[in-house]
C-alpha cells in the first residue's frame, strides 16, 4: 500500500462553505417536536439510518469509566476491527471518535486539491473538503472524475443506495477516499477494507450497524504512513475507555451480527411494503434505510409529523424521502395506521 503524498495541510484562500451545522441532519427530536407539539408521545424517529435495535450494551469495568485508555485496550479494539473487515495488516486501521471526525480531519492532510465527490450523497464530505479550502464539484458519473486530484464516494451511498462495484473504483493522483458508513451488512467483496489499494482510506462507522451511535466510534483504514499521520492529529486517548471496551464486544460477536442482519432484511422488505402502499415509489437503499419517492412530499412529511413519525427529506431532491427502519411490530404498525387515519 502506497501513502498520501507528503503534504502540508490546505492552506491560503478560503472559500466560504455552507458551515457545517447548517447541513440538514436526522435525528433532532428537540426541533420536530416543537413543530409538531401535539403529536402522541413517544415519537418514532425514523430519520436516521441507525439499527433501531442497538447491540445490547453490558455492564463495563469500572476501570473503562474511571482511568485513561490504555494502549492495550486501544490494540484489542483494533485487533477485533481487523479481524471484522477482513485486513491483515492492524497496523492500518486508525480508531477515531466516529467517522465524521475523520471526514473532518482528511482534508486537513492534503494541500489544494480539486476534489471530485460521487453524488448526490452525504454533504459533510463537501462542505470539510471546502472548509479546508479545497475546490470541490459534485459529479453524478464516475467518468467526470479524471482531473480530479482526490475522489470522494460513498459506498453503499448515503441517500440513494448506489452500490460501485470494487472493479469500477477510480485511481486518482493523490487520494480516494470511500466512506463505507453503511456496508456492514452487505457481502465483503463489496468492501475494499481487505484489500486497499493505493492511495486509497476506507471509512467505517461503528454506530450505524450496532444502533450505538452515542458511543462515537469510527474507523481508517489507510497506508501505515497515512494512519500515522491521522493518529498524530488526533493526539492521545481520541477514543474514550466506554468506546474501546464496547467496541472490542460488539466487533466480535457473530452470532448477534448474523441474526441482525437477517431481522433487518425481513424489516426493510416489510417497510418497502407499506411505503408502497401509502403511494410511494422505492428508488433505493441499504439494509438500514429506504430511499422513496412521493408526488406530494411535503404534505407526506406533515402528515406523518402530526402522527408523532419523524422522517428525512433529502435536500435539493423535493420529492425524495428517507425512512429509516422501525425498531419493533408497535412501530411498524403506527407507521402504517398513520397512512389510514
Amino acid at each position: 500500500m502506497k501513502a498520501l503524498p507528503n503534504t502540508t495541510p490546505a492552506a491560503g484562500k478560503r472559500l466560504s462553505p455552507r458551515p457545517s451545522q447548517g447541513v440538514e441532519h436526522g435525528g433532532d427530536l428537540t426541533a420536530v417536536r416543537a413543530r409538531f407539539p401535539d403529536a402522541p408521545e413517544p415519537w418514532i424517529d425514523l430519520s436516521t439510518g441507525i439499527n433501531p435495535v442497538p447491540y445490547p450494551v453490558p455492564a463495563l469495568p469500572t476501570e473503562a469509566w474511571t482511568r485513561l485508555p490504555e494502549r492495550a485496550q486501544e490494540q484489542a479494539l483494533i485487533a477485533a476491527a481487523a479481524r471484522r473487515y477482513g485486513v491483515t495488516d492492524s497496523t492500518t486501521i486508525v480508531a477515531a471518535p466516529g467517522t465524521q471526525a475523520l471526514i473532518q480531519t482528511l482534508p486537513r492532510l492534503l494541500s489544494q486539491s480539486r476534489v471530485a465527490i460521487l453524488g448526490p450523497t452525504y454533504e459533510e464530505h463537501e462542505v470539510c473538503w471546502r472548509r479546508q479550502g479545497h475546490e470541490t464539484t459534485i459529479v453524478t458519473d464516475l467518468d467526470q472524475t479524471t482531473d480530479a486530484d482526490v475522489v470522494v464516494l460513498v459506498n453503499p451511498d448515503n441517500p440513494t443506495g448506489r452500490l460501485v462495484a470494487v472493479e469500477d473504483m477510480p485511481s486518482p493522483s493523490k487520494l480516494l477516499v470511500v466512506d463505507e458508513a453503511f456496508i456492514d451488512l452487505l457481502a465483503p467483496a463489496c468492501s475494499l477494507a481487505g484489500n486497499l489499494p493505493p492511495n486509497t482510506i476506507v471509512l467505517r462507522s461503528f454506530g450505524k450497524t450496532y444502533g450505538l451511535a452515542g458511543v462515537r466510534l469510527g474507523f481508517a483504514i489507510a497506508a501505515p504512513e497515512t494512519a500515522d499521520r491521522l493518529r498524530l492529529e488526533f493526539g492521545p486517548w481520541a477514543v474514550p475507555g466506554p468506546a474501546l471496551e464496547l467496541g472490542r464486544l460488539a466487533l466480535g460477536d457473530d452470532g448477534w451480527l448474523n441474526a441482525t442482519a437477517e431481522r433487518l432484511t425481513a424489516d426493510r422488505q416489510r417497510l418497502d411494503d407499506i411505503l408502497v402502499e401509502a403511494g410511494c415509489t422505492i428508488r433505493g437503499g441499504t439494509p438500514l434505510f429506504c430511499l422513496a419517492e412521493h408526488p406530494d412530499a411535503s404534505t407526506f412529511v406533515e402528515r406523518l409529523g402530526r402522527h408523532g413519525i419523524h422522517i428525512r427529506r433529502i435536500r435539493h431532491q423535493p420529492r425524495w424521502l428517507r425512512f429509516g427502519l422501525p425498531g419493533s411490530d408497535a412501530a411498524f404498525e403506527r407507521l402504517r395506521n398513520s397512512f389510514s387515519n
